[in-house]
């Protein structure tokens, strides 16, 4: 009997936020190993159908970096990175769509839908979703001590984002899940970051909520413990400190830029967790990192 009543206490738990977010936009990027584990993919899948039925609008922006590298290696294409970020050719660029509207992105629809979800794929071409320009990258030369721009091809950043098709969706209670691929004003195609993407999206439709799923805890302090809060404003001094470092800087700048544009609260939490999306919206604790004005 006890067992039962913890089960009623869970939800009761549940019910302030069910009321809070109902019928508020959550933009999940769904990426890391919560993408590779079965049982991890199963439960987000779950999660996402769930945040649904209860009246939640959630989106979902998805990576799909380890399923590109398979397939070039599989075709023999060779492909080196600079700063983190892909080099891509032309070449290149036709596997990384192939991928990602192809392949990854049918695979999360179907485990949603497969589960009694309604998801709908879109890559950012869809709806002229995202326009996109290339990305400019610089790097100093160690012979001049001189800036250099640094050419990796179709690699891009969003100019801009129309979420009337996102819109439509949701009316008509369709989950989206969003390939981070954006169209350039004269058609070409580029490859985006999908923190990136997901924080765009997110300012674009004023979001309740931005989820980036890593896998990490969250941001940590200097002795290696997890920051539960972050106030926006207090970002540039934590990374001059360098307490946010590496690869944290850009997931942290993207959860301060939808801030900035709208978004009323920014998380980043540790996918490899069962359940991560339900144990951050639903519970008094929350997990991760948030980041907001507080």
């Amino acid at each position: 009997m006890q067992e039962i009543i913890d089960k009623a206490n869970v939800l009761m738990e549940a019910l302030p936020y069910i009321k809070r977010f109902y019928n508020k936009t959550i933009v999940i990027k769904y990426g890391g190993n919560a993408m590779v584990e079965e049982h991890l993919k199963e439960g987000f899948a779950k999660d996402i159908i769930l945040m649904k039925y209860i009246g939640l609008n959630p989106v979902v922006v998805h990576g799909g970096g380890p399923q590109i590298g398979q397939v070039l290696k599989a075709m023999n294409i060779e492909s080196h990175f600079v700063q983190g970020m892909r080099v891509t050719d032309s070449a290149i660029m036709d596997v990384v769509e192939m991928v990602l509207g192809g392949k990854v992105n049918k695979e999360i629809v179907s485990n949603i839908n497969r589960h009694g979800g309604r998801a709908v794929g879109l890559s950012g071409k869809d709806g002229n979703l995202i326009t996109a320009r290339k990305l400019e990258m610089t790097a100093v030369n160690p012979d001049t001590l001189t800036p250099e721009i640094i050419d990796v091809g179709m690699v891009g950043e969003v100019e801009s984002v129309h979420p009337e098709i996102i819109d439509a969706l949701e009316e008509s209670n369709f989950i989206p899940v969003i390939a981070p691929v954006g169209t350039g004003l004269n058609g070409e195609t580029y490859n985006i970051n999908a923190d990136l993407v997901a924080g765009k999206i997110a300012g674009a439709l004023k979001a309740e909520k931005l989820i980036l799923l890593t896998d990490v805890e969250g941001v940590k302090d200097k002795d290696g413990e997890l920051i539960s809060t972050i106030d926006v404003q207090k970002v540039p001094d934590l990374i001059n400190d360098g307490t946010i470092s590496g690869g944290m800087i850009p997931k942290v700048n993207c959860c301060v830029d939808a801030v900035e544009e709208g978004v009323h609260k920014t998380h980043i939490i540790d996918g490899r967790m069962e359940h991560a999306c339900l144990l951050e919206i639903f519970t008094d604790k929350g997990i991760g990192t948030a980041i907001a004005r507080f």
